[in-house]
């Protein structure tokens, strides 16, 4: 019989699934986070109208338990063995179902759908919005509270959940009246599978994920009465916020065959903070997958952006919260994807090899748009483009230009980053599959001036999920142990080419520039 010893039980193991934008992934870690097992399926998303952008919620449903349950028996163990549960998962995709049935209204809305853009710009150029911005500026300038600050200079954006969420309640009758009869519950997509991992039984989410629909309050860790107020959001329809270690409950008998304790809920660029053991303030970490992620532990304190910086719930554990500032690029994976279906390479680890064997890219600049710009332009409005195309431009040329692109972005969101947190940079690790690209690697390092780390594995969300779901039930017993179980694969270091990339970069920009408001109308 297993039996505990020295706060680990022998022959368990954790189970973390990460839901990601492009597929669901499932790994079973032991002791020394070594992964016994892994699974992973492709998630469809569904393209039903110009600029929208869903997933069907029942597709996801069975492709989460599936994934789990592969997992763990490309491990060759049985559920039994599994001690805990932890998710991960994309942010601020959100669906509504009923209180009563558990059915959904309507598909997942994701994260990069853009239907709500319209209502965006409205409210961003609306008269409630300068009387807000004006206000904000007089309780700052009289409390020095730093929400004030941050409610003076917010603007809206499609990325969070705020304006998608009010496109539904608009437009949906079935929202509507569940609504009014007091019959809705909204979740982003960790609380969706909670609810379903639990048979109904738990409406929640945890700090990581509320702090990232654009709808809770940083400074005060709750949501927002007042912007639910102004913008006609209906508080009683969102879920419990919990800690992002807790035990949120235990899966129905009837999913695995064994109630498994779900014990940790967690937004993927958090989880994947965590994973990479950026504990410290000052740590960073670079995400670069579907878009990239850039996040600078700011420690106890969230921090107030005047650039489009957002400041989210690290993690919630016990009474310590960590905050971190982001800022984002959206289509860094996307743009790798399109260039593949477009026939530029046939397999994305081709492109290094592409991007190194040119010099340059022969003048070539590549916008990474698809989904508008974001920190520190802002505009999204802003079109993808190629510029500077000739005759000579080959193949290479374009790959080379849009690898650069990434690294260019990344060195935007890094100074700007720097420069507003005014915190010193103590580590910077990397993570995603775009890291697996050692060109991109390597010019990111040179631009920043800094060194890299690029660890082992590269699924970082579903190793934080493990990590904070196993500190939970004492399968390890504190950060310090979790730090000793880190694996650097490769660390890149600067060799001083920035000055070589000065006149690429300025006319980068100047092709930024030109892209931008690309889609306003006249």
């Amino acid at each position: 019989m297993d039996s505990p010893r020295n706060g680990f039980i022998k022959g368990r193991y954790i189970l973390s699934v990460d839901v990601g934008t492009t597929s669901i992934r499932g790994h079973v870690y032991d002791k020394e986070a070594n992964i016994k097992g892994s699974s992973s399926e492709k998630i469809s998303l569904l393209y039903p109208n110009p600029g929208w952008v869903e997933l069907d919620p029942e597709e996801l449903w069975l492709q989460f338990v599936s994934v789990a349950k592969a997992a763990v028996q490309a491990a060759g163990l049985q559920m039994k063995q599994i001690t805990a549960l932890g998710i991960s998962t994309q942010r601020a995709t959100f669906t509504t179902w009923s209180r009563k049935t558990g059915e959904t209204f309507h598909n997942f809305i994701s994260w990069q759908d853009r239907r709500a853009s319209e209502l965006v710009t409205s409210w961003n150029n609306s008269f409630t919005m300068k009387a807000l911005h004006g206000s904000s500026k007089v309780l700052h300038f009289i409390t020095r509270r730093k929400q004030f600050l941050a409610a003076s200079i917010v603007t809206f954006s499609t990325q969070h959940v705020t304006f998608r969420l009010a496109w539904a309640l608009q437009n949906l009758k079935k929202v509507q009246e569940a609504v009014e009869e007091g019959n809705c519950c909204f979740g982003t997509i960790d609380t969706w599978l909670l609810y379903r991992l639990t048979k109904g039984a738990v409406h929640a989410t945890d700090y990581s994920n509320a702090s990232a629909t654009g709808i809770f309050d940083s400074y005060q860790m709750c949501w927002s009465g007042m912007l639910c107020s102004l913008i006609s959001l209906p508080l009683s329809i969102f879920p419990t916020v919990e800690n992002t270690s807790h035990k949120f409950g235990s899966t129905d008998t009837s999913i695995f065959g064994v109630p498994i304790p779900i014990m940790s809920l967690v937004a993927d660029q958090q989880a994947a903070m965590f994973g990479e053991c950026c504990f410290d303030t000052g740590d960073v970490k670079i995400t670069m997958g579907t878009g990239t992620f850039i996040n600078i532990n700011t420690g106890n304190k969230p921090h107030t952006s005047i650039s489009g910086l957002y400041p989210v719930v690290g993690w919630k554990i016990g009474q310590e919260v960590v905050y971190l500032a982001e800022g984002n690029a959206a289509d860094t994976g996307t743009a790798i994807k399109w260039a593949q279906g477009l026939d530029l390479f046939s397999d994305p680890a081709e492109t290094e090899a592409m991007a190194n064997s040119v010099p340059d890219a022969d003048g070539v600049c590549f916008v990474p748009s698809f989904s508008g710009l974001q920190a520190p332009l802002n505009d999204p409005h802003a079109c993808a483009s190629f510029m500077g195309l000739k005759p000579s431009t080959t193949k290479s040329h374009l790959v080379r230009a849009i690898l650069e692109s990434t690294a260019f972005r990344n060195k935007q969101l890094y100074e700007i980053m720097s420069e507003e947190t005014n915190i010193p940079v103590t580590n910077i690790r990397a993570d995603g599959g775009v890291c697996n690209n050692s060109f991109v690697m390597q010019l990111t390092a040179d631009l920043f001036n800094r060194k890299i780390n690029r660890p082992r594995h590269f699924d970082m969300s579903s190793l934080g999920a493990a990590f904070i779901a196993g500190l939970g039930i004492g399968f390890w017993s504190s950060k310090e142990e979790l730090k000793c179980l880190g694996c650097t694969e490769k660390v890149f270091y600067p060799q001083n080419v920035w000055k070589n990339y000065k006149p690429v970069i300025d006319r980068w920009e100047k092709a930024l520039t030109r892209s931008m408001h690309w889609y306003s109308k006249p």
